[in-house]
């Protein structure tokens, strides 16, 4: 299987934030915003595997600003790093300026996604290969991220866990 670049998973859904979308305090709920990157992630994890895919954890969400009623969201997601059957999906999410049309960086969120045959059972993806410093940097962290979460569930062994255990050394 050959290994893919970032770039060809790359999704990038843009959308207005409506009414009926907003709380009371006439902001994007959470909830839609996860819906939202959860689409985004599923076409990004689609396209690297073109397989069926799942979502298999909400890893990271940082809601670092409100999304205003009437603003312009683009959500962009690239798989970051796959491993045998499952694809961690990097989020980003950009809020556009009603007047200057400048884009500013309101949250981001990290995904897995498991590509799956016709009756759910897990099937092999190519690797990613990154290309740009980001890509690189995403993609390094992706096995911490993966090594820590195997951890606490249990399934490595803390000296398993090379990854981790180079940062403290």
């Amino acid at each position: 299987m050959t290994a893919k670049a970032p770039q060809e998973s790359r999704t990038i859904m843009t959308d207005l934030v409506l009414p009926s979308e907003t709380n009371p305090l006439n902001n994007l709920f959470g909830g839609e915003l996860l819906a939202r990157m959860d689409r985004a992630a599923a076409i990004s994890a689609r396209r690297h595997s073109r397989r069926i895919v799942v979502t298999a954890s909400v890893n990271h969400v940082a809601f670092n600003s409100a999304v205003p009623l009437g603003s312009v969201v683009t959500v962009e997601a690239k798989v970051s790093r796959a491993f045998r059957t499952s694809m961690e999906v990097f989020i980003d999410v950009w809020i556009e300026d009603r007047e200057s049309g400048a884009r500013t960086k309101a949250n981001e969120a990290i995904y897995t996604f498991v590509a799956v045959d016709e009756t759910g059972r897990p099937v092999a993806v190519p690797e990613v290969a990154p290309e740009t410093d980001l890509e690189k940097e995403r993609f390094a962290a992706a096995l911490r991220r993966k090594q820590l979460s195997l951890l606490l569930a249990g399934k490595i062994k803390p000296q398993d866990a090379t990854e981790l255990k180079a940062l403290f050394e």
